[in-house]
């Protein structure tokens, strides 16, 4: 075997792809600097630079680590169906291996035939056996428990995942629409310069009469104090709540404060409120500062009985991560402070009470928000949307590291959304330590997040089945994938969903295998459909309405799209250019953009929905229209579009200096803003919401 064979084969064993096919269906071949440096990021110990003789050992320690091993790191099992798995002890010695169930019960595995010959690891001679849990296990997260005289007691996690997530069937007979909206840009006259969590109950309630859920931006909590991180796809941590949307007003504390306080909250209120009438960029950090200065006020009052009764059941209930990302945001803003006087003032233990209080109001303001979305009849209510990762040195990366390949970081090869490919900077999974414990931070994060929330969007779902890792600090030309246990990620996923009757849709856009939105669909996760990426089965020709995915959430475009009347102005080719985003030239971007919208006005004209070609809020409504008449289980319009918006809310691949990503605020095609009091009356508001209804 050649060396590279060698060091294919070494990164098989570990997930670590070799190859890959890109978008164009081209393969590309990955360097070998690339695999070493991934297998190391992997705990693999090997140098910069292996020889034959090197990887060759490598190899064989990999076997004896295999061949040794008492119990697989995590056992899987579907619903229903029997789950084998290999299990080792020393050679010759009586092995028996028991379930313990969640509820505490136990039950039985049973043993299979195995010819495996055995193993010298060191001079002891281990042997293999093979098992099988029945199939009547119900669904949850159970232990393996091994025992054998030579080893002694070893267990590991076995967890039972649903075969079908049931949540979106009811959407298959009956679609819904939706929209879906950026929380912070959506303000109202009682906003602080920015949406919160009471804009977000009133917008549902708005919205309730036309659709049957509202989809917004990741809410993950970014930096404890100012300055902050304005993208939600970058967060500290995926799991806690952003206090930036706090509606202050909604705080009981509130009522406690003395006139003469409450006075200067109103008064500073009606400062923040000036900005509501503005199109200028959002400044999150002076809005923060103001909010975080009332609210330390406002936990400085006694609370009252029930209150502290209910705070303290929501500490229990989160427990052990609310207190370290509490003590991580604490000792994040002492760390900050340091230096200066009024720090001596600060203690710690407080500072992280504090937090975990600002916890506890996003969690109440959330769940409120989705009552009232409920309550307005909305069938789903509110669609979170969750990050693909992380801050590489925030509170997750801190508190989780063990369970992190921090020498890597998470992007995407090139695609088009991004022709040089995106590193997105997050630390990624470290797939054989999250399979160890369980996927315990992966349990904690869904089960938080789908507290208060009638569906959940994974962002990038596509990285439950593979990663591309980028070497830290190298271009994204240089990364390469590595697969996880997407029946445990996806399996864990729909279990947590269903336990909490949540609608789930993933992200499955850019470069991908298409067994994967297969395995989407067969576990009842929605993939999502945007329009212009649609082609028909026999051609390159607009897909015909009927050829729409059914289990799909269909729209016209995304937030990482620019809104429908730019992105018909050419918008995103032009940005692009101008910040030398672009591979190719901008005059075939441009020729093939046009010769593409005329096809899908053709079509949208053979369907009868469009008359006059040229006039663009036709194209626009009829563009919806289309979507709407699809069989995907869920539609979806986008507020931007609702009010005619033309500015892009993120350019992917841009840095805040080349592009205001993630701060700008609602505003119609003349660029003035748009209160949410106001959208009832705007005249595309109604005609898309007309057009939005799905057939009964």
């Amino acid at each position: 075997m050649s060396t590279r064979d060698l060091l294919q084969e070494l990164a098989q064993r570990h997930g670590v792809a070799s190859e890959y096919t890109a978008q164009n269906g081209q393969p590309v071949y990955v360097s070998d600097e690339t695999i070493t440096y991934t297998l190391r990021a992997l705990g693999v110990s090997i140098s910069d630079r292996p020889d034959d003789e090197e990887l060759t050992q490598a190899l064989f320690e990999d076997y004896l680590d295999r061949a040794s091993r008492p119990l697989p790191p995590c056992v899987v099992a579907r619903e229903g169906a029997e789950k084998s798995f290999d299990v080792h002890v020393h050679d010759g010695d009586p092995v028996t291996v028991t379930i313990e169930l969640e509820n505490g019960d136990t039950r039985p595995t049973y043993q299979d035939h195995n010819d495996a010959p055995p193993a010298d690891v060191s001079g002891i001679i281990w042997g293999e056996a093979s098992f099988h849990v029945p199939g009547d296990l119900p669904l949850g997260f159970h232990t393996l428990k091994l025992s054998s005289p030579g080893i002694g007691d070893y267990e590991c996690p076995l967890i039972v995942v649903p075969n079908h997530l049931s949540t979106a069937d009811r959407y298959l007979q009956q679609p819904a629409a939706g929209a879906m909206a950026q929380l912070y840009s959506v303000r109202s006259e009682k906003s602080w310069g920015m949406g919160d969590f009471g804009d977000l109950g009133e917008l549902a309630e708005l919205l309730a009469p036309h659709y049957d859920f509202l989809l917004i931006n990741p809410l993950h909590a970014g930096e404890p104090i100012p300055p902050v991180e304005d993208s939600p796809y970058l967060p500290t941590t995926r799991r806690f709540i952003n206090p930036i949307y706090l509606r202050i007003e909604d705080i009981p504390e509130l009522k406690l404060l003395s006139p003469e306080l409450q006075e200067d909250v109103a008064e500073l209120a009606a400062e923040f409120r000036e900005r509501n009438h503005s199109a200028e960029q959002i400044d999150r950090d002076s809005i923060f500062e103001a909010k975080l200065q009332v609210l330390q006020e406002l936990f400085n009052q006694e609370m009252t009985p029930e209150r502290r009764s209910a705070f303290g059941e929501y500490q229990r209930r989160e427990g052990r991560g609310l207190r370290s990302f509490a003590l991580w945001c604490a000792e994040t803003e002492l760390e900050r402070h340091s230096g200066r006087r009024h720090a001596l003032d600060l203690d710690v233990s407080d500072l992280a009470e504090f937090y975990s209080w600002l916890q506890f109001l996003c969690d109440e303001q959330l769940d409120a928000a989705q009552r009232r979305a409920l309550d307005a009849g909305m069938s789903i209510g509110l669609v979170t949307d969750m990050a693909v990762g992380i801050h590489p040195s925030g509170a997750d990366a801190v508190n989780l590291s063990e369970y992190l390949a921090p020498q890597c970081s998470v992007g995407a090869p090139p695609d088009d959304y991004n022709q040089q490919g995106q590193d997105w900077s997050q630390p990624p999974w470290h797939p054989v330590r999250l399979a160890e414990s369980g996927y315990q931070p992966w349990r904690d994060l869904l089960r938080t997040m789908l507290g208060n929330a009638g569906g959940l969007r994974v962002d990038h779902v596509l990285g439950l089945f593979r990663l591309y890792w980028i070497p830290r600090h190298a271009s994204p030309l240089n990364g390469t994938y590595v697969t996880y246990d997407w029946e445990a990620m996806l399996g864990i996923l729909a279990l947590e969903a269903e336990r909490a009757g949540a609608v789930l849709v993933g992200e499955d856009l850019g470069t991908l295998e298409p067994w994967v939105q297969t395995a989407l669909q067969d576990m009842g996760v929605l993939g999502t459909t945007i329009i212009w990426f649609e082609h028909a089965n026999e051609g390159p020709t607009p897909r015909p309405q009927d050829q729409y995915r059914q289990m799909a959430m269909s729209s016209v475009g995304t937030h990482d799209l620019p809104p429908t009347l730019a992105y018909l102005r050419g918008e995103h080719i032009a940005l692009r250019a101008r910040l030398g985003l672009l591979t190719t030239s901008v005059a075939d971007e441009v020729e093939q953009d046009r010769e593409w919208q005329e096809q899908v006005k053709d079509n949208l004209q053979a369907y009868g929905m469009l008359e006059n070609r040229e006039n663009e809020e036709d194209f626009l409504v009829a563009l919806h229209e289309y979507v709407a008449g699809t069989p995907s289980a869920l539609t979806i319009t986008n507020v931007v579009d609702m009010v005619g918006d033309v500015r892009a809310q993120n350019l992917p691949g841009t840095t805040k200096e080349q592009y205001p990503n993630w701060c700008i605020p609602l505003c119609n095609t003349d660029g003035e803003p748009v209160l949410l009091e106001e959208l009832p009356q705007q005249e595309l508001f109604q005609r898309l919401a007309q057009v939005a209804a799905r057939p009964n």
